[in-house]
Formats: structure tokens, C-alpha cells, sequence
């Protein structure tokens, strides 16, 4: 058993510290003829890639208005009067219960009466001009980058590849290395 338990951690020690192991993604346990490395290349062309875009512009517009005013200041006199009048007037017909019925009937009329004239009267109200505005949407078209391509030479070949940014001189590339479809 003793035996047993330290050829178990023999092969499990021998298998942990195989370079495999630790080598990651390195090396392909499928495929043991690829081999990938990073290098740069050298930039020799980049051309910006456009895309139309339809772009809103908020923008106020304001016409001018004519509108009515009332500058109507808060007068009880004439709706006061017109129920005094009213009720005046009211107590003049009927009898009994019928002259109390009138004498209410005639002061609200009265009252709403002079309401109404309060309201009507051409010195209340005037006319002013303004303006009205709101805002609206302008849209216009517009060119905007879009990406990159880019032209760059690695081992005497040129090769053209899209990207999001500006690459600058260099751009880093990841080159891949196996043999031939006639090897396999």
C-alpha cells in the first residue's frame, strides 16, 4: 500500500511540473505543429473609413402674437349694487312668502347682472403683442469616422486589415507559424 501511495505522488509530481502544464495556451494538445509568436509590422497606408450619420440640432422659433389682455382688477362694487337693485326691485311684486321668493330671486339676477357688466366693460381689456416660441428639430447629414484601413508590411508582404483607431507607425501582430497542408 506504502508502495502504492508514492508511485501515485511520483507521477502526479512528474505530470504537474511537465512544461505543458505550465505553458498555458501556448501549445495546442490537439495540434502540437502550431506555434503562434507577436511581433510589429510597419505602417504604410491608413485610409479613414466614413459612415453618413443624421445628427438633430435643437433650434427656437418664435413668431409674433397678438393676444388679449384683461386687466380686470377684482371689483365687487357692481355685482354689490346689482344685487341691491335686484332685491329693490324683487320686493316691489308679490305677497307673503311669494314677495321673501322674489326679493332673493331679483338680488341674485341683480348680482349676476352686474357681474357680467363688470367683465364687459371695453376699459377692462386691451391688446398686446408678443411673441410665441417653441423648439423644434433641425436635422442635417453628416460624414463621420468610422474605422480605419490600414495597409502594412511584415516580411516583405503587404497586408490590409480594418480596425477602430488610428494605428500610428507600428501596430503589433500575432504571426502564425505551421507547416504545410502537404506535411499533414
Amino acid at each position: 500500500m506504502k508502495t502504492l501511495l508514492i508511485t501515485a505522488g511520483l507521477i502526479s509530481a512528474l505530470a504537474l511540473s511537465s512544461p505543458t502544464v505550465f505553458a498555458g495556451n501556448k501549445h495546442n494538445k490537439h495540434n502540437r505543429y502550431n506555434s503562434s509568436f507577436e511581433d510589429t509590422a510597419r505602417v504604410t497606408h491608413v485610409e479613414p473609413l466614413y459612415r453618413t450619420v443624421r445628427v438633430a440640432t435643437p433650434q427656437r422659433e418664435c413668431s409674433p402674437r397678438s393676444y388679449r389682455q384683461n386687466n380686470h382688477q377684482k371689483s365687487y362694487t357692481s355685482t354689490i349694487a346689482g344685487s341691491i337693485v335686484g332685491g329693490v326691485v324683487g320686493n316691489q311684486f308679490g305677497g307673503g312668502s311669494g314677495k321673501k321668493i322674489l326679493t332673493v330671486a331679483g338680488a341674485l339676477l341683480g348680482g349676476s347682472m352686474g357681474n357680467d357688466l363688470n367683465y364687459q366693460s371695453p376699459s377692462s381689456s386691451s391688446y398686446s403683442r408678443g411673441e410665441q416660441c417653441h423648439v423644434t428639430e433641425r436635422y442635417h447629414q453628416e460624414e463621420r469616422i468610422d474605422g480605419y484601413r490600414v495597409t502594412y508590411r511584415y516580411q516583405g508582404q503587404s497586408y490590409t486589415a480594418e480596425m477602430d483607431r488610428h494605428p500610428g507607425n507600428r501596430i503589433p501582430i500575432e504571426v502564425s507559424v505551421r507547416p504545410s497542408k502537404h506535411y499533414y
